[in-house]
């Protein structure tokens, strides 16, 4: 148990890792938005003769590189700690955007987004692990919410650089922004630590020991993710992880196309982004709030749910605020409830398998990423009809709603102890 001398510190090492990790997932949310933010313009480009099966490709291969940065990241996360990692992705995220900042070709440009792709899927297991464990253990989930808020920051960031520049900027100037994570580095270097998790503490399961019932004596990561002790909610984790992506994805992707088809300007359209962005935020801290009262699992579920009916709004013509407030809350429907799920995954794992399980759980889902903006792709060439695109989303999320319900977690006693790390849950 940490002594009373001992909190001051570990409150400023919360703080300190909520806001390196909001910063860096700024960083992730700004580049996922951005292609979005510019897709009017990539699409108008003359050079490049670019269709709207273009836009859904780059998107799904943008995507394609994610789970290879998830699942790598994570699982050298657990053995090497969290600081090497980061620093990785960091430059390799850097690197790859100026490059498609160069770009001076649709496939070179292309295959630039395939390499930000991989860069962007390491970072969120790892800074969610790396604040999960720095975290106040009885606020545990809205100081993680709030870290996780930086990617819908970096949404806003991106809606309103692109509404200040566009059209009549080259949108590939967007993609300078990449400097920014190289200013990072010494940062991360000073503040994250070399070690993986947290000191041991006493009852704390979620510190290497023992094998616990069910789970196989193995040092095969993933097989003991899919030990009888996790299969089970490990399967699950990775359905809603699915799901939620295709949202995140689809809707960063298409939804500034979806408005203009709808019969808005772009600036309309930007701004609809920017209110979609916002409601993010404010939903993953009220929800995490919520989660530390004990209502994780139904926040994420009732979050699912007004990701659908958001949706379904802003395909009818309502007068301009409603159609404000509903793009603000299929935010909070779609970045806010993959937040939740993260969260739902760092608890219940313990932390010598939390950043594998967290990479995993990304790295398998991200085949929604892929999938999503493909989807809508389809789906609006396919069907003439001008709400299809909307309605796509209320698939997937009815989908995740029904998962995320079939999930059973409990909360060990000790979580709420103000230990230095605690275990924040536990597979029912």
């Amino acid at each position: 148990m940490t002594s009373a001398s001992d909190l001051p510190r570990t409150e400023t090492r919360a703080r300190l890792a909520v806001a390196l990790g909001l910063v860096v997932l700024c960083i992730e949310g700004y580049d996922l938005f951005i292609l979005g933010a510019v897709g009017p313009s990539l699409l108008s480009f003359p050079d490049w003769h670019a269709t709207s099966s273009t836009l859904g490709l780059l998107g799904s291969v943008t995507a394609l590189g994610m789970p290879l940065g998830s699942i790598g990241a994570g699982w050298a996360g657990d053995l090497y700690g969290r600081r090497l990692p980061m620093l990785v992705a960091l430059a390799w995220l850097s690197l790859a955007m100026l490059l498609s900042a160069a770009a001076g070709s649709l496939a070179v440009f292309t295959a630039t987004r395939f390499a930000t792709g991989i860069g962007l899927g390491a970072l969120i297991p790892l800074v969610t692990a790396y604040v999960s464990e720095a975290a106040t253990p009885a606020r545990r989930s809205t100081q993680v919410g709030i870290a996780l808020t930086g990617v819908a920051v970096g949404g806003i960031v991106s809606g309103l650089v692109a509404q200040a520049l566009l059209p009549e900027w080259d949108f590939r100037t967007l993609f300078l922004f990449g400097v920014v994570p190289l200013v990072l580095l010494p940062v991360v270097w000073r503040t994250v630590p070399t070690g993986g998790t947290d000191r041991p503490v006493a009852g704390d399961a979620a510190q290497p020991g023992p094998v616990q019932d069910g789970e196989l004596p193995s040092t095969n990561r993933l097989a003991r993710l899919l030990a009888p002790a996790y299969r089970r909610a490990t399967l699950l984790y990775w359905t809603a992880t699915f799901t939620g992506l295709v949202i995140v994805y689809g809707a960063g992707t298409w939804l500034p196309t979806l408005m203009v088809k709808a019969g808005y300007d772009v600036s309309s359209s930007l701004e609809f982004s920017m209110a979609f962005n916002t409601g993010a935020v404010v939903g993953i801290i009220g929800a995490g709030l919520i989660a530390d009262r004990g209502f994780l699992k139904s926040a994420t579920v009732v979050s699912f749910l007004l990701a659908a009916v958001a949706m379904i709004v802003l395909s009818t013509p309502q007068p301009r605020p409603v159609l404000l407030l509903a793009s603000a809350i299929a935010g909070h429907g779609a970045l806010g409830t993959q937040s939740l799920i993260n969260l739902i995954v760092a608890r219940g794992y313990p932390a010598h398998l939390r950043g594998t399980g967290l990479g995993f759980s990304l790295g398998v889902g991200r085949l929604g990423a892929i999938v999503g903006p493909s989807y809508l792709s389809a789906v609006t060439v396919l069907i003439t009809w001008q709400k299809a695109g909307f309605y796509a989303f209320v698939v997937p999320a009815l989908l995740g709603a029904a998962v995320t319900a079939l999930l059973r977690t409990t909360r060990r006693a000790h979580d709420t102890q103000p230990t230095a790390k605690s275990a924040a849950g536990a597979v029912g």
